[in-house]
């Protein structure tokens, strides 16, 4: 108890600025920083290292014209790589992470935070006290206050927002599946360079099988093969590196004049062709939108050392080298890696480029997982199973529910097209769209989040767009030849996240409308109207705040409930970690006679519910935790600053000590502050009972648990009106409820055993 009191006696803003240091962005010794370095090389870049096996073949399918060609595409390579990997990318978005998090839902993250745009409206002003809820505040006058108040102004303009961040989640996901399609296709050609009569069919089979083997490997998660893979890739980038040296030496070396920036102008005036080709040399970008989504694995500082030091010179190098040979050799575009290569080193070099492109995979495998874990937090996607693989880092997670999904698709565009072309296309078109997603979003995060000045963010938009927008033009023209593949991915991926989104929103709204009144529960009585039999009732709902209508539903229908009621919300909020001691908010409801509490458990879209934590225990002790604080509380009642008196009236600023947020003691709804006459209710039979010292309420809850815990879990079923829309019907009455029925229950997530759980059903039509 002494040392409570010590902690009460704290200065709670500087307590809170010291917590909110530890969650920036830590600063490393700089032997550390290179070994992230390196270790990120395994992990971010593999998808950008195994681009040139495949991009020279793409950008000339059909043949070679003459050598300044070669020589304009070379040079449009050079700059994209700079224009976007490198300064867009490397130096302006990767500032952009939430605490280390990247990805479409960071930057959705981001947004919610600065500017009131989340469709659900579950936050609340509590929400901002946390260490990681890290916001700026405007002048009213300002041109980011006007902005903030624009997108908060109509619900439409924020449907517009969710919208995009749902299109440029699907396209990623969309990469996911594409990236191991054809980086370890492309990869495994390589046979034909050395067996030429070998029937493709025979180069498909080989790839799903290494593509069955990868996915087969994803349980062990990134950790345990981080180690194998960056020294993989490492070797790869001195091997292709040093290979484009001699190339340039030994073949052309007039293809260094692709350096010069005329010479992009040149091949914009040969006409047709060289617009058709943007798609193949767009491939060159390829991966550098998963280098944002898995930045949560290691600090920007690493990653753009790797970048700079190692991955940007050594992919110039490569590409300016088979520009080289190919400029000499224009029959050689096929499979121009491999042609260019010494016959002594064929072999190693496809050993190294097989083991290079599996990587390359697992780095937009793993950036998928991340977003689909990010999409969930968010109420953006049904319920699946995540795994957390690592002890040492957070954001390293496995779905084996999205794991096979993505293997199932994998191997049905592999085997389905055959055609490296054909993939190229579809992939293509995937990148381009994520990276004009990325580049919209960035306009309100450089407005409101870091407040740029509005000239710094149209050179932004413009340099990004005259890069992205010609691109785009290229691969919607190639819809047709495969690039309707991502599309229709994507199109699928939007439509299950938008119903669930939407079935979620609409069972939020029911709860809201719906709730018990305070009123009505204070004149049931201490017995609430019904027989109080000892044990704990966790009645888990989707409120925050107010009692939830399945209550009353519940005690309607049953003759007894538990001596002490606990309404569980348990939500997510737009930051990437909530720290454990800032958890749980608890509250208490009614008089202390009422044995009634709310307690809200907090999660980012990063923290997951592991199998070793006891949700249970760490509730309970929140709760013992509170009825300590609260009592401390009303010893204060001479202090202005702890008097429980203020804190009734101000209904805000609770102090909060190890995550308990100290509430009045008649907890009546977040949402309104006016007071409510407590009704005189008739006698009812009950064990009601009032406490003459903190420690006898403590040991009634010892003894109420002990009695049992009963986890009362409220199963709300959406239907459609008989007057809606034919379209509604259909995702409500039969998407929603099929994707209410295969995801995972909150009793799983939680994992509250089957013999303490019940579920109270109820229907309502939207």
């Amino acid at each position: 108890m002494w040392e409570l009191e010590k902690n009460l006696d704290q200065p709670m803003d500087a307590e809170a600025g010291r917590l909110r240091n530890m969650y920036r962005e830590k600063k490393y010794p700089t032997i550390l920083l290179l070994q992230l370095a390196f270790q990120s090389l395994g992990v971010v870049f593999g998808d950008l290292g195994t681009s040139p096996l495949y991009v020279f073949y793409n950008i000339f399918p059909h043949g070679i014209e003459d050598t300044e060609q070669v020589i304009g595409a070379l040079s449009l390579i050079i700059y994209s790589l700079t224009l976007i990997p490198l300064v867009k990318y490397v130096f302006i978005v990767l500032r952009a992470n939430d605490n280390g998090q990247g990805g479409t839902f960071a930057l959705y993250s981001l947004l919610c935070r600065h500017a009131k745009i989340n469709t659900i409206p579950n936050q609340h002003r509590t929400d901002e006290e946390l260490t990681t809820y890290s916001r700026h505040t405007y002048d009213e006058k300002s041109l980011a206050a006007k902005i903030k108040r624009w997108l908060e102004g109509h619900q439409f303009r924020k449907n517009v927002i969710l919208i995009l961040v749902l299109f440029g989640t699907c396209m990623a996901v969309g990469d996911g599946i594409l990236t191991p399609a054809i980086s370890v296709l492309s990869a495994t050609g390589g046979i034909k360079v050395e067996e030429p009569r070998m029937r493709n069919d025979v180069i498909v089979i080989v790839s799903v099988v290494i593509l069955i083997g990868l996915f087969s490997m994803q349980h062990y998660g990134t950790d345990k093969v981080s180690w194998l893979f960056a020294p993989i890739v490492f070797v790869w980038f001195i091997l292709i590196g040093i290979l484009g040296a001699i190339n340039i030496y030994k073949y052309d070396r007039s293809v260094l004049k692709a350096f010069n920036p005329v010479y992009v102008y040149r091949y914009f005036k040969r006409g047709k062709s060289s617009w058709a080709s943007l798609g193949g040399i767009m491939l060159s970008i390829t991966g550098t939108e998963a280098l944002f989504a898995d930045l949560s694995y290691f600090p920007v500082q690493a990653i753009q050392i790797a970048f700079t030091m190692v991955v940007f010179p050594c992919l110039l190098l490569q590409y300016t080298g088979q520009a080289a040979y190919i400029a000499q050799y224009n029959d050689r575009v096929s499979h121009a890696f491999y042609l260019s290569l010494p016959k002594s080193v064929l072999w190693p070099a496809f050993v190294i480029a097989t083991a290079a492109a599996i990587v390359a995979s697992q780095a937009t495998i793993s950036a998928t997982y991340s977003i689909i874990k990010q999409a969930l937090a968010l109420g953006c996607f049904p319920r699946v199973k995540i795994i957390h693989t690592s002890k040492k880092y957070v954001g390293q997670i496995y779905s084996p529910d999205i794991n096979w999904i993505l293997l199932v698709f994998c191997i049905a565009v592999t085997a389905g097209f055959k055609n490296q072309s054909q993939i190229a296309n579809a992939y293509g078109t995937a990148v381009i769209m994520v990276m004009l997603v990325t580049t919209f979003l960035m306009i309100p995060i450089m407005l409101l989040v870091w407040r740029s000045h509005w000239i710094l963010v149209t050179l932004f938009t413009v340099l990004s767009l005259v890069v992205e927008i010609p691109y785009f033009t290229a691969v919607v023209r190639k819809i047709d030849q495969g690039g309707w593949v991502p599309l229709v991915f994507a199109a699928a991926f939007l439509i299950i996240m938008y119903v669930w989104h939407y079935g979620t929103l609409k069972r939020y709204e029911f709860e809201m409308h719906s709730k018990v009144s305070m009123a009505w529960i204070l004149g049931l009585g201490p017995s609430l109207g019904l027989v109080r039999v000892p044990g704990v009732g966790l009645v888990y709902t989707e409120l925050a705040s107010g009692v939830p209508h399945i209550f009353s539903h519940f005690i309607t229908n049953l003759p007894a409930i538990h001596s002490t009621l606990v309404f569980v919300c348990v939500k997510y909020l737009p930051v990437y970690t909530v720290p454990p001691d800032e958890r749980f908010l608890v509250r208490r409801i009614g008089p202390k006679n009422f044995h009634m509490f709310r307690c809200v458990a907090r999660y980012g879209y990063k923290d997951i519910h592991k199998k070793d934590d006891d949700f249970e225990q760490m509730l309970f002790n929140s709760l013992l935790l509170f009825v300590r604080l609260e009592s401390m509380m009303e010893e204060y009642t001479d202090s202005e600053e702890y008097s429980t008196r203020e804190l009734n009236q101000a209904g805000n600023a609770n102090p909060r000590i190890n995550g308990i947020s100290i509430g009045s003691n008649m907890d009546l709804s977040y949402t309104s502050h006016d007071s409510i006459i407590q009704v005189q209710s008739p006698n009812h039979t009950g064990n009601s009972q009032t406490f003459q010292t903190v420690g006898d309420e403590i040991a009634f809850l010892n003894a109420c648990r002990d009695a049992g815990v009963v986890h009362i879990l409220g199963n709300t079923i959406i239907r459609a009106r008989r007057d809606s829309g034919l379209i509604k019907k259909i995702a409500i009455n039969y998407m929603y409820a099929f994707l209410r029925k295969i995801c995972r229950e909150n009793s799983a997530i939680f994992n509250v055993p089957h013999e303490s759980l019940l579920n109270v059903g109820q229907v309502f039509y939207v």
